[in-house]
C-alpha cells in the first residue's frame, strides 16, 4: 500500500489542470507518518477545513525555502499545492492465467513478474528503467500468464524522455498476443510528441488515435477490457481516467493469455530512457490542498521540514467580502459566455458620499470617472440608494439643466480601445429616470471617428447615437417603450447580435448601427457635456468578446432581486462562481427554493453555510481536486443495504468502540424564521416534558413559512429524543480485505459494524460517516471514523416494511 505525496512546484492551486506533479514520496517520513484530518466532528457540526500533516528529508537542503540550489527553486513557497494518494497494490489469487487486474508492482525490487529483460532494461530506483538507446531494442516482458477480459492493467510514466536528436525514438506500453505484432496498447513517440492509442496487426493499425503528448494529462495510461469493448484511457492521477478510445474486444484478447510489455526504441540521437512505475496501482485519493508553511528544523547535521496543508477552505476563506449578488455577476458572468470574452472596466458607482471620482474594480488599466463640471450649478452625489437588493449605492444626477450640472467622464486607456477594436463591444448599464431627452452614457474615439452613445428620447424611448466615419452622428431608434418612467432598468447593448436587452429581455431584432472600434472615452450621466441626466445610475461595465454574449449580461438583472426563487444547487454554483471555482459536484436531488442573498458584505464561504444550513445539506472540499462538493439531505435519506461502502465485524476493530447516550444533539424546541416572514416554534412536549426545555433558533433562507416550518419539524423530529448511537469507529485498514472500500468511505458513506458483543442493544448497527482523522505509517493505515446513526435521517414510506412502521418510522421527508 505505498503512500504517494506529490508536490506541485510552481503551480496554483486554483489551476489544477496545468500543475506539473513531482512525486516527493521518497522524502516522506513514514515513522511518524502522514496525519489527515477531514469533515465534521458530527452530523450538527459544520465540515471543518481538512488538514495534512507530514515530515520530509530535508537534508540535501532542497526543501528550504529560497535556496537557490535547490531543483523545485524558487517554488519551495507557502500556498504550493500538495496532494495525497494511496496507491493499493493488487495481489494474485487463485490459479494462472490471471486477470492483468491483479498484476501489480512497484518495482522495488526484481519481482516474479518479469520473464524477460533485454537492451539494458532493468528496475532501478524503484522503477521500471527502458533505455532509449540509438540502434538497440530494450524490453521488459512478463510472463505469458495473464488474461485481459473483465480487467485492466495501468501504470504512471513517470519520467518521459525526450527526442535528444533522434527522428524515431518510441515508448511503449503494450499488451501482447501469441502473434508476433499483434498487440495493443499505448505507443508515446517522443520525437513527434505524439500518444497514440493502438491496436496492431502486423505491427499496423488503420485507424489509431492520435493525441498531443502531456506529461500531465497523460501520466497515467490504462487498458481496459469489459462487456466485449477495449478502452485506452489516460489519467493525470491514476484516479480520475479519461477514455481515448473504444473498440471491440479483438478475438484473440479473449482466446490467448497474454504478456505485458515494457519497450523502447531510438533510431539515433543520444541515448534516454523512460521510467514507468506503480504498475496495477488502485489510487485512493486522500488529501488535496496547500502548504501552509515549510519550517526548517536541524538536528545536528540531519535536516527535516514538518509542513502542515490546509485544503480548498484555506483559500475560501481568505477571499476578500463579496459585493452584492449583481456586483458579482458583472464580474463574474464572461466565465458563462462560452467565448473567449472579458471585463474590460466595471464602475459599480458605489463610492461613499463626498467621493469626487468613482474607479473600476475590474482589475485592468481603465482609468476613474471623474466629476465634470459643464456650465454653472447642479449636483452628483455619490451613496445615495441604489439598486434595490443589493446593498450598495448608486450616484444621483440632479443638473440645473440639461446643459449646466455635472456628469462623469474617464479615459479607459489605450489597451481598452485596442480591445474594443479586436472584439465587439458589450455595455450594461443600470438607471432610474423620469427626464426624457437625456444621456445615459456614451462611449468614443479620441478622433471622434467612432461613436456609440444611448439617450432617451423625448418619449422615453432608448435610442442609439452612432457613427464610423465622423460627425454626424446617425440616430437608430430601439423598440424599449418609456424606460423614463421613475424605475430602475438594466440596460445591455451587444456590439456583435447589435441588439438592445432591457430587464433581461431583446428588445426587438438586430439594430442598424454602426461598428464600433477603438473606443477610449466613456462619458455617464450625460455625453460630451450634453442632455446631462436626471436621476440614478449604477453598475456601469464594458465587457468585450468574440461573438454574441447579450443573453448572458441581459441575465444579470435577475441579481435585482439576489436571484431569490432560485433553487439551492443552482446557488451553491453561483457562489462558487464568485469564489472563482469552475465547477461544483452536487449529489442529490432535494434542492429547495433559497431567499436572496443579494446585499454586499459577507464572504462566500458565510454564504454558503447559510444555504448549507437552509436546506440541512452537507458542503465540503474535494479530496481529489480543488473543487467543492454539496450534498443535498435527501443523499441520506434510507439508506440502502447495497450501498454501504463496507461491513466490518466488531472483531476487526481497533479497541475504543463506544456507545454514547447524552444529550449533546438534543433539541425539542426550535424557533424558526426567514428573512420577510413569519416566526414560528415547533416542539416535541414529550421531550421537553421528559428533559427539559433544549431550545435552538433557526434562521433559515427559505421562500415559504410553510418551508421554514418544515425545517424546523425536521429538526426536531430527528433530536427531541436522539438514540443512542455509535459516534467514534477505529479501523486499523491496511489489514482488511476490504481496504479500498474503506478508502473510498467519505462524508455521508454508511456501512455496518456486525456481530457487536452481546451488551449492544443490537448485532449490528449501521452508522454515516461524518469525517474521519487517519494516519498512515510503513505497512500501517488507521482511520478513526466520526460516525452517526444512520437510521436518524430515514423517512417515512408508505407500505414499506422498514420505513413505513407506525409510530416508528414515520417521520416525513423534508
Amino acid at each position: 500500500m505505498p503512500i504517494l505525496v506529490e508536490a506541485g512546484w510552481g503551480g496554483l492551486v486554483q489551476y489544477p489542470w496545468s500543475i506539473t506533479w513531482t512525486d516527493i514520496t521518497d522524502r516522506v517520513d513514514m515513522v511518524q507518518g502522514v496525519a489527515i484530518t477531514r469533515g465534521a466532528s458530527d452530523e450538527r457540526s459544520e465540515t471543518q477545513p481538512g488538514s495534512a500533516t507530514l515530515t520530509l528529508d530535508n537534508a540535501d537542503g532542497a526543501l528550504t525555502p529560497g535556496n537557490p540550489n535547490s531543483p523545485y527553486y524558487p517554488y519551495v513557497r507557502k500556498n504550493s499545492p500538495i496532494r495525497v494518494s494511496m496507491a493499493v497494490m493488487p495481489a494474485r489469487t487463485g490459479a494462472a492465467p490471471w486477470p492483468l487486474s491483479q498484476m501489480g508492482d512497484t518495482f522495488d525490487s526484481t519481482s516474479g513478474l518479469w520473464a524477460s529483460f533485454t537492451g539494458g532494461a532493468s528496475v532501478t530506483g524503484g522503477r521500471a528503467r527502458i533505455p532509449l538507446t540509438p540502434g538497440v531494442t530494450s524490453t521488459m516482458v512478463s510472463a505469458r500468464q495473464w488474461k485481459l477480459p473483465g480487467a485492466s492493467v495501468c501504470a504512471r510514466l513517470t519520467t518521459v524522455p525526450t527526442s535528444n536528436g533522434s527522428s524515431v525514438s518510441r515508448s511503449n506500453f503494450f499488451v501482447e498476443s501469441t502473434t508476433a505484432g499483434t498487440r495493443l496498447g499505448w505507443q508515446h513517440n517522443v520525437s513527434t510528441g505524439k500518444l497514440r492509442a493502438v491496436n496492431l496487426v502486423g505491427d499496423v493499425d488503420g485507424a489509431p488515435t492520435d493525441l498531443d503528448f502531456s506529461a500531465i494529462d497523460h501520466r497515467w495510461m490504462r487498458i481496459r477490457e469489459t462487456s466485449g469493448l477495449v478502452y485506452w484511457e489516460t489519467s493525470p492521477d491514476g484516479w480520475d481516467w479519461t477514455v481515448r478510445r473504444t473498440l471491440a474486444t479483438p478475438a484473440w484478447v479473449t482466446s490467448q493469455s497474454l504478456v505485458v510489455s515494457l519497450n523502447a526504441t531510438r533510431t539515433g540521437g543520444t541515448g534516454d530512457y523512460a521510467e514507468w512505475d506503480l504498475l496495477g496501482a488502485q489510487v485512493r485519493p486522500r488529501f488535496y490542498g496547500m502548504v501552509n508553511e515549510w519550517p526548517v528544523e536541524w538536528e545536528g547535521l540531519y535536516s527535516k521540514v514538518t509542513i502542515s496543508a490546509t485544503d480548498l477552505f484555506k483559500r475560501l476563506n481568505r477571499l476578500p467580502e463579496l459585493r452584492s449578488m449583481l456586483g458579482m455577476e458583472v464580474l463574474t458572468s464572461d466565465t458563462l459566455t462560452g467565448l473567449y470574452s472579458f471585463l474590460a472596466a466595471y464602475y459599480p458607482l458605489s463610492e461613499d458620499a463626498g467621493s469626487t471620482s468613482a474607479g473600476s474594480v475590474a482589475g485592468g488599466s481603465a482609468g476613474a470617472l471623474a466629476v465634470t463640471q459643464v456650465g454653472a450649478g447642479g449636483t452628483l452625489e455619490f451613496g445615495t440608494d441604489g439598486v434595490p437588493e443589493t446593498g450598495e449605492t448608486a450616484v444621483t444626477f440632479t443638473p440645473a439643466s440639461s446643459a449646466a450640472g455635472k456628469y462623469l467622464v474617464a479615459d479607459l486607456g489605450p489597451q481598452t480601445a485596442s480591445d474594443t477594436t479586436t472584439w465587439m463591444p458589450m455595455l450594461e448599464v443600470w438607471f432610474k429616470t423620469s427626464t426624457v431627452s437625456r444621456a445615459i452614457c456614451g462611449l468614443y474615439e479620441q478622433g471622434l471617428d467612432h461613436e456609440l452613445a444611448f439617450v432617451l428620447n423625448a418619449s422615453g424611448v432608448l435610442q442609439i447615437e452612432h457613427t464610423e466615419s465622423g460627425e454626424p452622428r446617425v440616430i437608430t431608434a430601439t423598440s424599449t417603450g418609456n424606460l423614463a418612467n421613475d424605475t430602475w432598468h438594466h440596460l445591455v447593448y451587444d456590439g456583435s447580435l447589435l441588439r438592445i436587452y432591457v430587464d433581461g429581455v431583446a428588445v426587438g431584432g438586430s439594430l442598424a448601427v454602426t461598428s464600433s472600434q477603438n473606443l477610449r472615452y466613456l462619458h455617464v450621466g450625460g455625453y460630451r457635456g450634453a442632455r446631462l441626466f436626471t436621476g440614478q445610475i449604477a453598475h456601469v461595465a464594458l465587457h468585450v468578446a468574440q461573438g454574441p454574449a447579450g443573453t448572458v449580461y441581459a441575465a444579470n438583472y435577475g441579481a435585482s432581486t439576489g436571484y431569490s426563487g432560485e433553487s439551492a444547487d443552482s446557488r451553491v454554483e453561483r457562489l462558487a462562481r464568485y469564489a472563482g471555482l469552475s465547477s461544483v459536484t452536487i449529489l442529490g436531488s432535494t434542492h429547495d427554493q433559497v431567499a436572496s442573498q443579494g446585499p454586499a458584505g459577507s464572504g462566500v464561504v458565510a454564504r454558503l453555510r447559510e444555504v448549507e444550513a437552509t436546506e440541512s445539506g452537507r458542503l465540503y472540499a474535494e479530496r481529489d481536486y480543488f473543487g467543492l462538493a454539496y450534498q443535498s439531505r435527501d443523499v441520506r435519506y434510507n439508506p440502502d443495504p447495497v450501498d454501504e461502502v463496507f461491513t466490518i465485524s466488531y472483531a476487526d476493530l481497533e479497541p475504543g468502540l463506544q456507545l454514547a447516550d447524552d444529550d449533546q444533539k438534543l433539541v425539542n424546541e426550535v424557533e424558526a424564521s426567514r428573512p420577510g416572514g413569519a416566526t414560528q416554534t415547533v416542539t416535541a412536549p414529550s421531550s421537553v416534558l421528559a428533559f427539559g426545555s433544549y431550545p435552538q433558533q433557526l434562521n433559515v433562507l427559505k421562500t415559504t413559512d410553510l418551508k421554514v416550518a418544515d425545517a424546523a419539524y425536521w429538526l426536531v423530529s430527528r433530536y427531541a429524543n436522539p438514540d443512542p448511537e455509535i459516534r467514534e469507529v477505529p479501523v486499523e485498514a491496511a489489514t482488511m480485505a476490504s481496504y479500498l472500500d474503506i478508502l473510498d468511505a467519505d462524508i455521508s458513506s454508511y456501512f455496518t459494524v456486525f456481530d457487536l458483543p452481546s451488551q449492544a442493544l443490537a448485532s449490528s448497527a449501521r452508522v454515516t460517516v461524518e469525517g474521519y482523522t487517519e494516519t498512515i505509517k510503513e505497512q500501517s493505515h488507521e482511520i478513526q471514523f466520526r460516525t452517526s446513526t444512520s437510521a436518524r435521517d430515514s423517512v417515512w414510506i408508505l407500505g414499506d416494511t422498514v420505513y413505513g412502521v407506525l409510530g416508528s418510522t414515520t417521520r416525513l421527508a423534508y
